[in-house]
Parts: structure tokens; sequence; C-alpha cells
């Protein structure tokens, strides 16, 4: 039988919830799962990666994991590749993990495939191209394959599952610990995250200037359980923080309603929304390739159409 690993990151005592999508879906395959994580914590989840799917969990609390960044772990991951001989090895698209992939692909001599939309056995996967509306099927060839997957391909399902926990031993060298991580930063937001709300509210550079996003703040505090977000070019140009970005070098979110407010529809962008249950856009330009994905289009000036819009929003929950 198929062996699959499933490499697990961990914060604040967390597996990364990506993760336990990917368990989730390698539980499907006909394949042995298991899966790796390492780091303060890491024995502290391995029930719940039972739970997931993970039949054997390799788990380490050493605290050298968490505070050197990417080569302990990529070190400490091969030699347990090349002890037990997985087939694959599943990643999630999360900064750290491409470090380690990217590391254990150079070490291992294992081909990666990155942007995986679907694991279809220990061999194959998809990728989503030109904004997801054509399928790739990739074949990987080897003893050994990584893929980096892309977050919410699938649905995270817990089952009655348990694991075995395999306690890793491995000796870093000294060498492995130069890149070392004083500090961690994270985004405050005052609603729910990006990638959890059940409505996104993004804007583009349609919306003319910063200062404009906070109509996109105001309408997501009239509606609630909302979360705003951005394209890149508006992040490039510096209007809000990274932590907003939403395409295929930002976050993926599937929420139940999408609201895109001067989005044009670029392709980078569309690959990380065109998940949403439904997408609601306006544009002032009515070939905007954003009506393509969009189940209601509305061609307007978003400047003109959200002040209205909080209001309606406003009357109809009896607000002020």
């Amino acid at each position: 039988m198929a062996k699959v690993w499933v490499y697990v990151e961990i914060a604040n005592g967390k597996a990364d919830a990506t993760a336990l999508e990917i368990l989730t879906r390698a539980r499907s395959l006909d394949a042995e799962v298991s899966a790796v994580v390492l780091g303060p914590g890491a024995t502290g989840v391995a029930s719940e990666l039972g739970r997931y799917g993970a039949t054997t969990v390799y788990a380490s609390d050493d605290p050298v994991y968490e505070e050197y960044i990417a080569q302990p772990a990529a070190h400490a991951l091969h030699e347990l590749v090349v002890e037990h001989g997985p087939d694959v090895v599943l990643f999630a698209t999360n900064y750290d993990s491409r470090d380690v992939a990217g590391r254990l692909s150079a070490k291992a001599g294992a081909p990666l495939m990155s942007n995986a939309s679907d694991v279809t056995g220990p061999s194959t996967a998809t990728t989503a191209a030109f904004g997801g509306q054509t399928i790739v099927d990739v074949k990987l060839e080897g003893p050994l394959k990584l893929v980096l997957v892309r977050p919410k391909s699938f649905d995270a399902e817990p089952s009655d599952g348990d694991a075995e926990v395999i306690s890793v031993k491995a000796h870093i060298p000294d060498e492995l610990k130069k890149a070392k991580r004083v500090e961690r930063h994270a985004e405050e937001t005052s609603g729910p995250k990006l990638e959890e709300a059940s409505v996104v509210i993004a804007g583009g550079r349609g919306l003319g200037e910063a200062g404009n996003f906070k109509l996109l703040d105001d309408l997501a505090a009239v509606i609630g359980n909302a979360a705003v977000g951005a394209t890149r070019a508006v992040v490039d140009a510096g209007w809000v923080p990274y932590a907003y970005q939403i395409g295929q070098t930002g976050a993926t979110v599937k929420p139940g309603i999408y609201l895109a407010f001067g989005i044009s529809g670029a392709t980078q962008h569309v690959v990380g929304m065109k998940g949403a249950s439904k997408i609601v856009a306006v544009n002032k330009d009515e070939d905007a390739p954003i009506f393509s994905f969009a189940d209601v289009g509305v061609v307007g000036d978003a400047l003109k159409v959200l002040p209205q819009l909080i209001e309606e929003v406003q009357r109809r929950k009896g607000g002020p």
C-alpha cells in the first residue's frame, strides 16, 4: 500500500487548518496516511491529527523547530523520509511549509509540485490554470514526490480515527541553526479571519485611494461576520496590509458571499476567490473579466454603490 504523508505546521499549540483539510483528503485515498509535526505542542495535537486521518504521527516538541527557520525541520523530515520511504509528502501552501518543501526537494532530489488544487493519488494531482477555467492533470515520477496544496481545496472533516505517536529524535547540526526567528507579528483584526468569514468584501484599484477602504470596513460592520480583503495591486500600492491580499500569492477564501468592488478580475486574484458560493461584482467597466465569474454583476461606480448599500443594509436590520 502506498504511503502518503502530510507535513503539519503548528502555531500557538494548534495544528494548521490547511493541514487538516489535506489529511481529510488523504484518508480518502487508497493509502497509509501519516503526519509529521515538529515544534512545541506537537504531541499535544497528535490525537487531533488522528481524527482527521493520520494513522501514524511523527512528532517532536523540540523548540529548535520553532526557534530556527526551515533548516532544522527540513533536516529532520529528510531523515524520516529516508528511513520510512513515503511515496508522497503533502504540504500546505504556507510560508514555512513552502520553505521546508523546497529544501527537502533539494536534499532528496525529489520533484516538487506547487499550487495543487486536488490530490488524486500518490503520484497524481491537479492544478487550476487561467483563473480556474482549465484543470490540468499532473503526474509526478520518482520514488518520492512532494506536493504543495492550496488552502481551501478541501473541507476539513474529522472522523473517529486514532493515531500511533512516534517520537522524532533527530540531531540538528549547529550549521543548520543560522536563520533564527526572533519575533512573530500578527495583524490585528476586529472581525473574523479572512479565510473563515462567511462574507468577504474585497476592494481593488477601482476604489481610487486607500481612504476609501473605510467604506468596505463600514459595510462589513453593518453586515456582521464579514471580513475585508483586497487585490494584489492594492496591497502593492500600500493601501492595506498584505494580510488582506486574496489570490494566488495571498489568501484563498470560500465564503458564502463574495462582494467585489472595483476589482477587474485578474487571473491571479480569481484563483483565490472563485470557490465562493455566490459572487457579486461592482465595476464601472462593463467588460471587466470579473463579470464572467459573478453570479450578480452591477455596472456602476463602487464609490456610489457602497454608501447606498450600507444605508440599505442598516435600514433592513433596523439600525441607525
